[in-house]
Parts: structure tokens; C-alpha cells; sequence
């Protein structure tokens, strides 16, 4: 089961910076924003241009064009590149391409290519905001400034970031004003080391009004298409092609979960997820994953998507990551636990649940019965608004 490590940011609160904990940045702060080629971090980058900030930008190369052709097979780096320019030059800020190929292949490919393998479902995009935004980044960006205080980084994420000064000052994130594009999802695993420097512009903007305000400044990248997917697999490429490239097939059987009888032959537990439809030929009822066994190798399926055992109201978290880890929600450790929300998949909306911490971990209990869950999966934890953190689904029952 993936886990998900100990940030391996620099511990910035050891590095003597008297105000790691300001709230905003100050004139003529360092201030650093992520570009990405789209139209979200270009207008973010015009917000922060309008400030007396020292700004900057950076690209980053997350994929090696020597193991994926940068226009066909892979991310479409060198067009994103040249629109991260573009943008810049209008802006009359100074940008820079950083290499994290490196970084991105360790720390989040091939962590998730062994999910894959072992049939689980992971989510590298929230790896890679913990692992390469927020952490390998942060960290070449603060080596870069060694003679100023800790930089901030921005993004174009949709979230919002708002501060707890109950005992002491600190980070909370929470949901940005657009709900319908709110990321907290994929920032749930960010230390808290990392949030307190960050920026998230867009936090009050909606999507259409991010558009509008693009075509009113020139922007080059307004009209934009948002780009979709994993970064390494491209908008070209199917998934499943992509990894058949990376994963050796390991054929095993199709098994009817009602009768017992196989009926099928799948080419890896990685070719289907929970809740995904099975294409089996000669059926004339359309089949789902139910469950999947990596002991066996078989993959159980049901007829029809609304099948009870499609269902459950349980989940086990492993890997459990607060993002202020020194503390864990209230009542957590009683016996009734603590009402929270949990979303498990960025397209969902979260869902009532009770959760509770037992010797074996964290255990979260529906008010009502869920689907398309899948062990390895992030579910990000939240109280109302604010994101607690995440965990990696264990178990399902």
C-alpha cells in the first residue's frame, strides 16, 4: 500500500526566519508563482504582478522528454513552456524552466507504477503536489534565495488559505468560493510547513470570472483549453496504453461474483478499477468490478452498476497525514468518534461520515451508502470547509 511519507521539505521552522508565519507577504517579499502554462496560473501571475512584490516564475519540467516524445506520447512541455513566456514577457516578470524529472520519476512515478501493479488505485497528482510543488520545489526555490526570507510560492489551485490563531498561529486550509473546482482535494497531503507559504490567488474567483479577467488583460493563454489528466500519460494517450509500456501483463481470470464461474481473462489487476465496467465479450449484461484480489489475481465482477455489492459504508485509512501533525481532531480517540466529511475522489462531492481511531488506524462510517471506492485511493478529510488532511484507503467493507 502506497504510503505517504514524512514531507521531505526543509524544515523551514529551523531555519531562523522570523515571520515563516506572516500571514501575507510584505513589500518587496520574495514571491515565487508556479506556471503552468494555463490560463489559471497566468492570471494568477498578473494578481501578484499588480503587487509590490519581488516576482518571479517558475516552470516546471515533470516529465523527460527522452522517455516520452514531448508533443505525441507525453506532456506537451515545450508549448506550455512557450506559453509560461509569452505570458511573462507581457507581465515583464523573469521566469525560469526547473528540471524536477528527477524528482517526479522517484517520488511519484514509480511509487504509483508499484500501486498500479499490486491492482490498487493511487492518485499521483496528489503525490506530486506533496513531493514536487510543495516540496522539491519549495525547497530548490528557497536554496535559490539563501540570503532572504523563505519565499512564497503560488499557484493557481482553487483553495483558500486562512489562519488559526486559537493558541498560535497557524495554516488551515480551506475550500476556495468556486466549489465546483475546488482542488483541497489534491492539496490535502501538503505539510503545514509548506502551506504557511503559500499563495492561493484565485481563492475568491470563480472559473468564468478567471476567464473573463484573461481576455480583459491580453492574456496569450485565455482562451486555453483546461488541460485534462495525468501530466506523463498527455491528452493523446490512453491510460491503459500508456502503461502497458511500464507494467508487463499478468493475465488472470474474470470471475462472476453471483454464480462463481470465470468468464473472462483480465491482463492485470491495473487494467480495472472498482466500480469500473468489465468488457467482456459475448455477455449481453453489462459487468462491473466489484473487488479485485491481488492474492489470486482474479477480478470479481456484477451485473449492473447499481449492485449491492458495488456498495459499503466502511473505510479504513492507512498512511494517515494531518496537516498539522502535531495535533488530530477532537474526540477522535473516543469511542463515538467525531462527524466529518470525506471525499475520496476529486469528481464527488464529500460525504457525511463518523470517523474514528482505533489500534489498527483511522475507520470512517457513512451516514449513507457509498460506491466506486478502491483501495489505494486518497480520501481527504474535512471538517465543514477546512481540510484536515488525508489518508490512503486500506480496507473497504
Amino acid at each position: 500500500m502506497l504510503r505517504l511519507q514524512p514531507c521531505r521539505s526543509l524544515p523551514l521552522t529551523r531555519l531562523g526566519v522570523r515571520n515563516y508565519y506572516q500571514r501575507l507577504p510584505s513589500k518587496g517579499d520574495k514571491v515565487v508563482v508556479a506556471m503552468s502554462g494555463g490560463v489559471d496560473s497566468s492570471v494568477t501571475a498578473k494578481i501578484l504582478a499588480e503587487q509590490d512584490y519581488d516576482l518571479s516564475a517558475v516552470f516546471m519540467r515533470n516529465w523527460d522528454p527522452y522517455d516520452e516524445s514531448g508533443t505525441v506520447n507525453g506532456c506537451e512541455w515545450k508549448r506550455d513552456w512557450e506559453d509560461v513566456q509569452r505570458v511573462c514577457r507581457l507581465l515583464d516578470i523573469p521566469c525560469k524552466m526547473i528540471d524536477l524529472s528527477r524528482e517526479y520519476w522517484t517520488r511519484v512515478f514509480e511509487p504509483s507504477l508499484k500501486e498500479w501493479e499490486a491492482g490498487c488505485t493511487p492518485n499521483p497528482d496528489v503525490l506530486c503536489n506533496k513531493e514536487v510543488k510543495f516540496g522539491a520545489l519549495l525547497d530548490r526555490i528557497t536554496r535559490d534565495f539563501p540570503h532572504s526570507n523563505v519565499p512564497w510560492l503560488a499557484t493557481g489551485h482553487y483553495a483558500r488559505k486562512g489562519w488559526d490563531s486559537s493558541s498560535c498561529v497557524r495554516p488551515k486550509l480551506f475550500r476556495p468560493v468556486d466549489s465546483s473546482k475546488d482542488q483541497t482535494y489534491y492539496l490535502a497531503s501538503v505539510s503545514e510547513a509548506a502551506l504557511a507559504r503559500a499563495l492561493f490567488p484565485l481563492s475568491d474567483l470563480k472559473k468564468t470570472e478567471v476567464r473573463e479577467l484573461a481576455a480583459k488583460w491580453g492574456l496569450p493563454t485565455a482562451s486555453r483549453e483546461e488541460s485534462m489528466g495525468l501530466c506523463f500519460v498527455g491528452e493523446r494517450r490512453k491510460f491503459h496504453d500508456f502503461l502497458t509500456e511500464y507494467i508487463s501483463p499478468r493475465p488472470g481470470p474474470i470471475v462472476d461474483t453471483i454464480s462463481g464461474q470465470q468468464i473472462g481473462i483480465h491482463q492485470g489487476l491495473w487494467t480495472y478499477t472498482i466500480g469500473q465496467r468489465a468488457r467482456i465479450g459475448g455477455l449481453k449484461q453489462q459487468m462491473f468490478v466489484s473487488k479485485k484480489s491481488p492474492q489470486t489475481n482474479m477480478i470479481y465482477v456484477v451485473p449492473g452498476r447499481n449492485h449491492p455489492a458495488l456498495y459499503f459504508t466502511k473505510l479504513r485509512l492507512s498512511a494517515i497525514h494531518w496537516i498539522w501533525d502535531s495535533d488530530t481532531p477532537k474526540d477522535l480517540t473516543k469511542p463515538s468518534g467525531c462527524q466529518a466529511r470525506i471525499k475520496y475522489r476529486y469528481c464527488m462531492d464529500d460525504e457525511p461520515c463518523t470517523i474514528y481511531q482505533d489500534e489498527r488506524g483511522i475507520c470512517i462510517t457513512f451516514d449513507k451508502p457509498q460506491n466506486m471506492a478502491a483501495p489505494g485511493q486518497v480520501a481527504a478529510i474535512y471538517l465543514e470547509d477546512w481540510c484536515l488532511g488525508c489518508g490512503v484507503i486500506d480496507t473497504i467493507t
